[in-house]
């Protein structure tokens, strides 16, 4: 059949209206947060689904909420050192470490590979994507992420984050990582304590069972040491 066919070009032009509509729901989707926080994500909602279904009983579930701006700075400065230094600098996405990220991942070595992903792309997966790795879903990532940045301040992108991602099975946001793991509230937490709930992420259930373990104790100071030259956005301001 050939491209030039009516029939085609009339399917075609019904492709891209779908795909810009879409767009346009995805962007209204986001801007709707401005005025009411999500109270979960599609992560965390799949997540519930999987640990339901291979649980006899009611699966362990831990997640309490920070209003905007109660989240303790070491924390915040902790998670930029070791998750996206250059926060405060990108609009969502951060093309220079996607660049390399993608020269060292099209090299084969497993051992080197790099996710290139920034708060704001991670957060856009968590909030609406499913966790595949493929281009489309990646696409997408990257309008969202576009779309928070659009609407958001730097603070709320960071905080939002910071009270939905996935610190273990079960174990979502801050305040349930550091109670989970230090049996304190998040305010309480000290340098140390920061770096090491940061290193684990954006893997936490590989180090759950082993949260002092040799590769962890190393790399959160590194960390520390990074903290020092990190600045976090100001709270309740860009």
């Amino acid at each position: 059949m050939k491209l030039r066919s009516p029939a085609w070009r009339e399917w075609l032009g019904w492709v891209v209206w779908a795909t810009l509509a879409l767009q346009l729901v995805w962007f209204l989707r986001v801007g709707f947060m401005v005025w009411v926080t999500p109270s979960s994500t599609a992560l965390q909602r799949s997540e519930w689904t999987r640990l339901w279904r291979s649980q006899p009983q009611m699966p362990k579930w831990r997640q309490t909420n920070l209003d905007h701006g109660l989240l303790p700075d070491v924390l915040r400065r902790a998670v930029m050192a070791s998750e996206d230094s250059r926060f405060l600098q990108h609009h969502g996405v951060d093309w220079d470490a996607l660049w390399s990220a993608f020269q060292v991942n099209l090299s084969g070595d497993r051992k080197r590979a790099l996710g290139g992903s920034t708060i704001t792309q991670q957060l856009a997966k968590n909030l609406f994507l499913s966790g595949e790795r493929q281009i489309p879903r990646k696409l997408q990532e990257l309008v969202i992420a576009g779309a928070l940045e659009f609407w958001l301040t730097k603070s709320q992108i960071l905080d939002l984050y910071l009270n939905h991602v996935e610190w273990g099975e079960g174990v979502f946001g801050a305040e349930a990582a550091a109670r989970s793991y230090f049996g304190q509230s998040a305010w309480t937490l000290n340098a140390n304590q920061a770096a090491r709930l940061a290193v684990m992420l954006p893997s936490p259930k590989r180090f759950e069972d082993r949260p002092t373990s040799g590769y962890l104790m190393q790399r959160s100071g590194v960390i520390r040491q990074r903290m020092q030259s990190v600045d976090v956005p100001k709270k309740g301001g860009s």
